[in-house]
């Protein structure tokens, strides 16, 4: 079933409009929904590698647009449900000082949830229910979903198929493993 999916996925991909439902892939799954972008860049990238940066362009743009839409979400509906939450587990002492924490650390979060498996949706939401500053939220998402969707869509234009198996493979340990990487890197920095 899911290899029928595929390839009718890969079908459309070659089609105009098929860039109109990457855009609503890309800002839906960084707010609600759960299939991500890559489902989608990987086989129309296969399908059409000359427009390669116009389709990671395309992921990236609406993915921050839609991770706004998550961040509002969280600004605006945290209030209503959130703090109640919260009291009633009389988790106030450790709620602040996961806010703190976050605050001081958010460009990080967001850079990593960004770019590895960590659901994106899960962090543009907790950004706004816990007011990480705007502009902080929106260049970590800018670099992160940049640099996720820029490499995928490069690999597949200069490696084709090739590209696309080892992709899909490999892609939650790569990224993962450079997502280690950056939380060494800035403990680091931030630390020593």
């Amino acid at each position: 079933m899911l290899k029928k999916l595929y390839f009718k996925i890969l079908e459309l991909s070659a089609k105009p409009r098929s860039e109109w439902f990457l855009a609503l892939v890309s800002f839906s799954e960084s707010s609600i929904f759960p299939i991500p972008p890559d489902a989608l860049l990987l086989p129309m990238t296969l399908a059409r590698p000359l427009k390669w940066i116009r389709l990671a362009l395309i992921t990236t743009i609406f993915s921050v647009l839609g991770g706004l839409l998550g961040y509002f979400i969280g600004m605006y509906l945290w209030d209503s449900f959130g703090e109640q939450i919260i009291k009633i587990y009389h988790l106030e002492e450790n709620y602040n000082l996961f806010k703190n924490n976050y605050n001081d650390n958010g460009a990080i979060i967001v850079f990593l949830a960004g770019f590895t498996p960590i659901p994106y949706k899960l962090i543009t939401i907790a950004s706004g229910g816990l007011k990480l500053n705007i502009f902080t939220f929106l260049i970590a998402s800018i670099l992160s979903r940049g640099l996720r969707f820029f490499i995928v869509a490069g690999l597949i234009r200069l490696l084709g198929p090739v590209a696309k198996n080892y992709i899909e493979k490999y892609f939650n340990l790569f990224s993962t493993i450079l997502g280690i990487i950056i939380i060494v890197v800035a403990t680091i920095w931030l630390y020593l």
